[in-house]
């Protein structure tokens, strides 16, 4: 007997595991599919950052920012385990490209969008307090602000948000291969491998949120999608020995302008990220040395007298917009085509933030609202705590 579910997803990374988490609180039955190992992707390589994106305000991308900061205050009040507010540290020198006016103006924008909350906080440290920062190089320092944003492992809330799907009726299948799909009026035929064996199921609806893998998937579904034209951008972390003790730094690449943090990881420190565009299988993504050597002169730049030993080196990738411009100048908005544009029975998901996945996968289950039976919802993810598993 072939099983059916409601909802599909392919992918478990945080936007699969957000899809299936909404829908199953949203009372429809659903099935993610993944190959691997949850967040075994791009989701365990981020910059474990729960923030607005601060950066993203010279783009003008205020709805963006906004909704940011709301999943993060969301974030903060139902995973409080997984998900804490760090202060971070912007340093500006004589050659900092962003003057403190303009520091100013973009934190007191953040801070209005954030709502103007406890989180939203900002000041300009007085220069007694600089020699408390980690030995940031204070020659020639001009000013500091803090301000605050959120840092999570995004492995374990990946995996959080996934139980909290399982809790409430969804069902994993992991490892799976997806094989293929077959899209129709009456419903889907899902073709995967689990145990060896070709399995098969049907759905009313779809997600392909398979993240750098998603052109891979869609190339599998009949009748294919429209091709999405993107970009597949490498992001490089270091894990360095030394600690942090004050928080996160936000530091501005001396050579390209961009922006570079320097957050606290445990027992050690982490370094990222970069952006380089990547031709390739996304299961070869490996550091490049020339990303390493440009990480390392931002750190000694800033913070001449701190280790520069590795202990850790990984790289994901970005699905962003293709386009001739930088990848630091590109949107982060996620795009989210679909079959057919009345009653849409695929959804994939391209690009998104780690911050916005329980945002994006509420758009995603609006946009499939007309294949979807009618169903009544038992929770809300806006108020369902989420826990370390």
């Amino acid at each position: 007997m072939t099983d059916h579910f409601d909802l599909v997803v392919i992918g478990g990374g945080i936007h699969g595991a957000g899809v299936a988490q909404a829908a199953a609180c949203g009372g429809y039955s659903v099935l993610l599919l993944e190959q691997t190992a949850l967040a075994a992707g791009t989701s365990s390589r981020s910059s474990k950052l729960i923030h607005g994106g601060l950066r993203y305000l010279e783009g003008h991308n205020y709805a963006l920012v906004r909704e940011s900061l709301r999943e993060r205050a969301i974030l903060l009040q139902i995973a409080p385990e997984l998900v804490r507010l760090q202060p971070f540290h912007i340093p500006i020198y004589p050659d900092t490209s962003r003057r403190p006016p303009t520091i100013r103006a973009g934190l007191s924008l953040y801070a209005l969008l954030g709502g103007l909350d406890r989180a939203s906080r900002f000041r300009k440290l007085r220069m007694p307090e600089w020699d408390a920062l980690d030995g940031l190089d204070t020659g020639n320092l001009q000013a500091v602000y803090r301000y605050h944003d959120a840092q999570t492992d995004d492995v374990a809330l990946t995996r959080a948000v996934m139980q909290s799907a399982i809790e409430f009726g969804a069902t994993l299948a992991c490892p799976a291969e997806f094989i293929a799909a077959a899209i129709s009026r009456q419903g889907s035929e899902i073709s995967y491998r689990q145990d060896g064996a070709e399995k098969t199921c049907t759905t009313r609806a779809l997600v392909n949120a398979a993240g750098p893998w998603a052109r891979n998937v869609d190339a599998m579904i009949t009748p294919t999608p429209p091709a999405v034209p993107v970009d597949l951008v490498q992001g490089t972390h270091l894990i360095l020995q030394e600690p942090l003790a004050r928080g996160c730094y936000y530091l501005e690449a001396p050579t390209d302008r961009r922006a570079v943090f320097l957050l606290p990881w445990g027992e050690h420190s982490l370094l990222g990220t970069t952006e380089n565009q990547y031709h390739g299988d996304p299961s070869g993504v490996r550091p490049l040395p020339t990303e390493e050597s440009y990480l390392l002169a931002v750190l000694q730049h800033y913070f001449p007298g701190r280790s520069t030993q590795v202990m850790e080196r990984f790289a994901g990738l970005r699905v962003l917009p293709a386009s001739g411009s930088a990848a630091f100048q590109r949107s982060r908005e996620t795009h989210l085509p679909v079959d057919h544009s009345r009653q849409p029975r695929l959804v994939s998901i391209y690009g998104g933030k780690l911050t916005g996945y329980r945002a994006t996968a509420h758009k995603v289950l609006r946009l499939l609202q007309r294949s979807l039976p009618a169903r009544r919802a038992i929770a809300d993810t806006a108020r369902l705590p989420l826990h370390p598993v």
